[in-house]
This record gives structure tokens, sequence and C-alpha cells, in this order.
């Protein structure tokens, strides 16, 4: 009997502890979230952006809401004569010296006719973005890449962009300072590549914590889950890679690298979350590094217009980011 008593505890103490915890709660304009990009204002105003009304504005007091829309930062649509121009994609704002770079992608859906364009503004409010237009990263039939899902990073003086979608995998490339157009010269790198099935990852982005730099991405089918779902595993969900550099030599926790298909899942479906990706990773004042993303609520809907904004804290400690 005590045997059995203490196998029962033992089983719920392991699904606890092998469970995902549910994104936060969240308050106001949860949706209108699909790849959403965070920032805090030094004014300690958060700000959300997302793919979709031509790059949609959100603030809100904190980090959980209430989220209220502000309108589009590219009413005008983007300078760059491209499909897509109108129905910018994947956000990702950073704050340079003084000013804001918000950066953007404009494609057509499963084009690899696509290029990463640029914003800048003092201030994030609506109706103070300037569009710069492209930043030199483009791609069209014959690259090995796609250039979407652009995600800026600085480490020891030099600004890096990766991108990518699908096709060759995730890519890396200098910037000049100011970071508005690759650096004179630069060639694109490979991060990460699965070289069978679909190549389905997008979404790069690099953390750093401690001596490592972390290459998290978005793996699997990220949309259409109302008209097509795909196969039980085969959906959105986030991984994860590090390396001692912020340029290459990614490997996953059980050492395979990157550009061969590694990959440590950090986030996947869970009760009713599913297709969490599209993620962010930010530093928070109050709380530190929380994990962010979209993700469909399977009590409400599949629809892309019905991904919600998720938020977790993240745990460092074993070397490799746990939810």
């Amino acid at each position: 009997m005590r045997s059995a008593f203490l196998l029962s505890i033992y089983s719920l103490w392991a699904v606890s502890v092998n469970a995902y915890a549910n994104p936060k709660a969240c308050t106001g304009t949860c949706g209108n979230a699909h790849d959403p990009a965070l920032i805090r204002r030094d004014d300690g105003i958060y700000f959300r952006f997302s793919t979709g009304s031509k790059i949609a504005i959100h603030s809100a007091p904190s980090l959980t809401g209430p989220w209220t829309y502000r309108g589009a930062a590219i009413p005008k649509g983007s300078k760059i004569n491209k499909g897509g121009k109108d129905d910018l994609w994947a956000p990702d704002v950073q704050k340079v010296g003084d000013t804001y770079y918000l950066y953007y992608s404009v494609s057509a859906f499963g084009s690899q006719n696509s290029a990463i364009g640029v914003a800048t503004s003092s201030n994030l409010d609506k109706d103070s973005w300037t569009d710069l237009g492209t930043t030199g990263i483009e791609s069209a039939s014959g690259k090995p890449y796609n250039a979407i899902d652009s995600n800026l990073y600085l480490a020891n003086g030099q600004y890096y962009m990766s991108f990518g979608s699908f096709w060759h995998g995730l890519y890396q490339v200098k910037m000049a300072n100011p970071p508005k157009k690759i650096a004179s010269g630069a060639a694109s790198t490979n991060l990460a590549y699965v070289p069978s099935g679909e190549h389905a990852q997008e979404a790069p982005l690099i953390y750093k914590y401690g001596s490592y730099y972390y290459l998290f991405f978005s793996a699997g089918k990220c949309c259409g889950f109302d008209a097509n779902r795909p196969a039980k595993g085969a959906e959105y969900k986030i991984q994860v890679c590090r390396s001692s550099s912020p340029t290459d030599g990614f490997v996953d926790k059980s050492g395979k690298k990157c550009t061969e298909g590694g990959g440590t899942t950090v986030l996947e479906s869970h009760g009713w979350v599913y297709g969490p990706g599209g993620q962010g990773v930010f530093n928070d004042p109050s709380q530190g590094p929380v994990l962010y993303y979209h993700y469909v609520d399977t009590r409400i809907g599949y629809a892309d217009g019905q991904k919600l904004f998720g938020i977790n804290n993240i745990n460092f400690s074993s070397g490799w980011p746990v939810v």
C-alpha cells in the first residue's frame, strides 16, 4: 500500500516537472499577435508589434496588459516594390542609441521573392515611423535562403542580422553601424538547416545568457490550422541551439549541429495551447528573461486571426532554457 502511494506521488511529481506552464494571463487586446516583437520604452510602457495591419502597434503598462491597439507603424506600406509591400510580416524592434529600428519582411506566403526592410522612430508611437526601405537583405529564386523573419543582434561591437525561412534554413549577415544596411562586402552564413522534409525552420533569434549564445527558432507548420492541421507534432514549436560564438557552432542539447537538423524543443503544443512560435526573448527588469510568442487557444479557434499573445518566464540554470 505504501509503495503504491509513493508511486502515485512520484507520478504526479513527474508530470508536474515535465509539463509546460500555461501562458501568463493577458488582458486587453491579446489577439492580433502573430509574430510578436516586444520592447519596453524608457518611461516603462511596453510596446508590441505584430504581423498584419501594416505592422500593428499595441501598448500596455505591463507585460500582461491591458494591451491597447495604437495603429499601424507603416500605414502607407513599404517602399520596397515587391509583392506583399502592403501586408508586412514578422517585425523586430530594437533600440540603437536614441533611435528605434523596426525591421519587417516584404513577401508573399510561400514565395522566395522577399526582402527585409527597416523603419526608424524616436519614440515608438504611431505616426512617428519613417520607412527607409530595404536593408539590402533580399532573396529571389536561386538563392539558398528566404529573406524574411529578421532579428538584429549586437555582439562584440558588431551588429548581425539573423533571418530565414525554409529553403536552406536560417542565415546571418553582418550589418553596418548604424544598422540600416548590410555591411559592405558582407556574405551570409548558414546558422541552421533541416536537411530532410520541408526544411521547416524560421524566425531565428539570438539571445546571450551567461557564456552562451542561444539561437531560438520556430520549427514546423505555422499557419492555416483552421483549414488544414498537420500531423501531430508537425505543428509550430519553439526550439533552440547554443554556441560560445554568436556566428557559428550552434548545437542542441544532445550535441547535434543545428546545421544538420539539431534543435532542442523549448515549448510545444500542450493542453489548450497549440502551435506556439514566432518567438522572442525579452529581459524584463522585474521578471528577468521571458519567452514571448503567438499561439492558438484550442478552446477559441484555430484561425490565424485568432492567435494570441503568450508569455512565460524561462530559466537558464541548467544551461538550457526551460519554460
